[in-house]
């Protein structure tokens, strides 16, 4: 019998541990500007090497180039630039209310402002967001009543949704943000099951779903794709691959194997990456994949390269497990000091106008959870009454529920 040597399992490791100098070797970047666009009614074989090529519109130096150059306004771009800076600023404050004890707990969605943004600007109303909980750019992107989102946070009085769910799962079906799952690989599947009734029912909606790269090694995104390769559903596939599931590497979700986007080529789903931290790159790839969606062609799955410049919530601790200036090191930079640089370059910007803006929308976010916070926060204010949680939990409320409401005396 042959002797054969000792078998050892393959354990994916990140590049950089805590103390060690930030290594982000493993990221491929072409030129800003080379990757080609492919025509949107393209087939999904057309245009495999975009899954491991990098959609990129803006270079070093803040220019727009390349064949995924958009014809924008001006107006829009001041938009975006605006809201980006909004999430971030809200973001901020939200999580030093949860270390004042306002709140439980807060997720940041820093370095990722982009993307949400950048799509929801791309998308239309009545399009429906499935998102994951560091998509609150989704909402803000719409000029959604940030008020109403701090008291969701706070569980307090004027919480729409009655303290019943975490902070920051907002749920606002006119606003196209369906309620977030904290088991994310549901997203996919109930987006592709909405976007088939959208479809089914000869409507012009479209649907978009959101997970993280860790989610893709979940059941649930892989039956996702079974129903969007079938049914071909009018539906964009966002995978933000942060680099991060927690404290686990995106490697121990498959990313050392192969890019997130390649695991579209299986289901024969149009698929490429983009970088995640180039507005007018996220604004241009979705605009193509809800074009293909809305001419009734069919899913796109996008895997959103950034990084996750925080913690993975105020439970989190990531100095733990990666170097404390890894985002200082990362290679795609800042989303809103790259927009920032590109519409200096346009002059319709400056670094003056850009600081009173700072100044404006943190003055517009204090005041919103000052307001906010004269309606309770956690722990503080008014309390429900004993009833209340017996309601909105069935549509018709079984018995054994409806005798414990007659035992509770309420």
């Amino acid at each position: 019998m042959t002797e054969h040597k000792p078998l050892n399992l393959m354990v994916p490791e990140p590049p950089s541990r805590p103390g060690d100098k930030p290594d982000f070797s493993y990221i491929d970047l072409p030129a800003a500007g080379t990757t080609r666009r492919p025509e949107v009614d393209c087939a999904a074989d057309s245009m495999r090497d975009l899954a491991f090529d990098l959609v990129t519109v803006l270079d070093d130096s803040g220019q727009a180039v390349g064949p995924w150059v958009m014809d924008l306004d001006d107006k829009l771009l001041l938009k975006g630039l605006r809201v980006m800076e909004k999430t971030r600023v809200f973001d901020e404050q939200m999580q030093m209310a949860q270390r004042q004890g306002k709140t439980s707990i807060y997720v940041q969605c820093r370095g990722e402002e982009a993307i949400a943004c950048g799509q929801r600007m791309a998308l239309e109303k009545g399009d429906m967001c499935f998102p994951t909980y560091r998509q609150q750019g989704l909402l803000i992107a719409q000029d959604f009543p940030i008020v109403d989102m701090i008291c969701q946070i706070y569980s307090n009085a004027k919480d729409k949704l009655g303290g019943r769910s975490l902070p920051f799962f907002y749920s606002e079906r006119e606003f196209g943000f369906f309620s977030i799952s904290g088991n994310l690989g549901t997203q996919f599947m109930q987006a592709v099951g909405w976007a088939m009734a959208s479809a089914i029912k000869g409507d012009t909606r479209i649907a978009s779903g959101w997970i993280g790269d860790g989610a893709t090694a979940e059941s649930d995104f892989h039956a996702a794709l079974v129903f969007a390769s079938v049914y071909k559903p009018p539906v964009v596939l966002n995978v933000v691959n942060n680099q991060w599931a927690i404290s686990s590497f995106q490697g121990i979700a498959g990313g050392q194997a192969a890019n997130f986007a390649c695991r579209g080529h299986g289901f024969n789903i149009p698929s490429f990456r983009v970088d995640g931290n180039d507005f007018l790159a996220v604004y241009a790839a979705s605009s193509w994949a809800i074009e293909r969606a809305r001419r009734n062609l069919g899913p796109t799955l996008i895997e959103w390269v950034t990084y996750r410049a925080a913690s993975h919530s105020t439970s989190d601790d990531p100095s733990k497990y990666r170097p404390v200036d890894e985002f200082n090191a990362w290679p795609m930079g800042d989303p809103i000091e790259r927009l920032k640089a590109h519409l200096i370059n346009k002059g319709i910007w400056d670094n003056e106008r850009h600081a009173n803006l700072t100044k404006e929308l943190k003055d517009e976010v204090k005041l919103a959870a000052k307001e906010a916070e004269s309606y309770g926060t956690l722990g503080k204010g008014p309390v429900p009454g004993i009833s209340e949680m017996f309601n909105h939990v069935y549509k018709e409320m079984p018995p054994h529920l409806r005798k414990q409401r007659q035992q509770a005396g309420v």
